[in-house]
């Protein structure tokens, strides 16, 4: 069980990204601590916000008074509600919030079922409730549970486990919900700086994005579609506005968190592991297909956006380790679609020369085109030069010496 712990200053932000959740049907509440639970079961964030209040004191120091924990169980844990509910309660008594007030939902947005609990950070007289070492606490707490309750252990799941997603399936009908259930995930947990990154983030999962701009009755308008893809990248059924799936799937959340996305990236420096993992599988491969194995076996996919003469424009890595998305040029110049297409093209030519057979009659010819092949790939000045292995080179004859330029005589008179 992997617990994800974040902290707020809004309580309303907290509360209305669960009741929309709950009002699309994919989640409810399982308990609540010191709040009261309405008797018909509807939830509202205006009741709660009261009791939430009722209990905060008029002043108080602390910047971040809000938390928001997750805690996703294993996929193949199937938990019932008490179940669930009692883990909950039993991870906030010991993380030191039992007496704080909470509510605990129940999300099933996704397949794997996992719960939310919205609390406070500061007690009644307005002091912070201690968060020293709280991560390791955090762990070593879902670590007694899983044992408890017979889980699957969290340090047997691999990192980044809960990007795996389900793609969309045109065949399983319901696109919406389909779609709803990987866009919105995806959203939270990655950091992209364009509309090209999320498109190839999306891509992995069957999932097409376009801006609209246009105007009507003298109004502009901008906006979002969402379209399904069938396996050769084409658009499959009605596109889906953004504004049916929520707010967060529009263009201004999309704008804001492309913005966030930049200055993180930037001060957790978050490139510099991709560009580590990329820079060492271009230079233990030569080939595509090894290239994409290398990446992925760390936890990176490609995306290759190509023309119809199969020329590569476009290079994205997502990185899921990281939760990034950056396009080649991010990196660096050496990792351009140029600078990639270069890479594959003369690697399959390489390859096709190893596979000719070469004749006594031919051998000369051979070792000159093969001189040729080395000398354009150490001469580039480009990531073909810096990070590509030597050339193949076929048992030969060694070279000839090559001939002294005979020296001109010079007639008539020499001062």
């Amino acid at each position: 069980m992997v617990a994800r712990i974040s902290t707020g200053q809004s309580l309303y932000g907290a509360l209305a990204y669960n009741q929309e959740k709950v009002d699309e049907g994919h989640a409810k509440i399982l308990a609540a601590n010191l709040v009261l639970q309405p008797e018909d079961g509807q939830f509202s964030i205006g009741d709660c916000m009261k009791d939430f209040q009722r209990w905060m004191p008029s002043h108080y120091r602390t910047e971040k008074p809000v938390i928001h924990i997750s805690l996703n169980p294993h996929p193949d844990d199937v938990l019932t509600d008490e179940q669930l509910t009692a883990i909950g309660e039993e991870y906030m008594q010991k993380l030191g919030y039992g007496n704080q007030p909470y509510l605990i939902f129940k999300h099933e947005d996704i397949d794997r079922r996992h719960i939310h609990i919205v609390s406070l950070r500061v007690d009644s007289t307005g002091k912070k409730i201690n968060d020293s070492n709280e991560y390791r606490r955090s762990k070593a707490i879902t670590e007694e549970l899983e044992q408890k309750y017979g889980l699957h252990p969290a340090e047997g799941q691999k990192k980044g486990e809960d990007w795996q997603l389900t793609p969309v399936d045109n065949d399983k009908g319901n696109l919406k919900k389909q779609i709803n259930n990987v866009v919105k995930p995806l959203l939270k947990m990655y950091r992209f700086q364009s509309m090209g990154e999320f498109r190839a983030l999306l891509s992995l999962y069957n999932i097409g994005v376009e801006e609209v701009k246009g105007e009507v009755n003298g109004c502009n308008y901008h906006g979002i579609l969402y379209s399904a893809l069938n396996k050769d990248g084409k658009k499959n059924g009605t596109p889906i506005k953004s504004s049916v799936l929520g707010k967060s799937t529009g263009i201004a959340a999309i704008e804001k968190q492309m913005q966030q996305s930049g200055t993180v990236i930037k001060d957790k420096k978050l490139k510099e592991r991709t560009r580590r993992v990329v820079s060492a599988a271009i230079q233990r491969t030569r080939t595509e297909s090894d290239f994409r194995k290398e990446l992925s076996a760390q936890g990176i996919d490609l995306v290759l956006r190509r023309n119809e003469d199969n020329r590569i424009y476009g290079v994205t890595f997502i990185d899921h380790r990281n939760r990034v998305v950056l396009n080649g040029s991010r990196l660096g110049k050496d990792f351009s679609a140029n600078v990639f297409n270069e890479y594959f093209r003369n690697a399959k030519e390489d390859f096709l020369s190893v596979q000719q057979p070469i004749s006594a009659d031919h051998t000369e010819r051979k070792s000159s085109s093969d001189d040729k092949v080395a000398t354009k790939d150490t001469s580039s000045g480009s990531l073909l030069s810096l990070f590509s292995p030597d050339p193949v080179l076929l048992d030969r004859e060694p070279p000839l010496p090559k001939k002294r330029r005979k020296k001109r005589r010079r007639y008539g008179r020499q001062d």
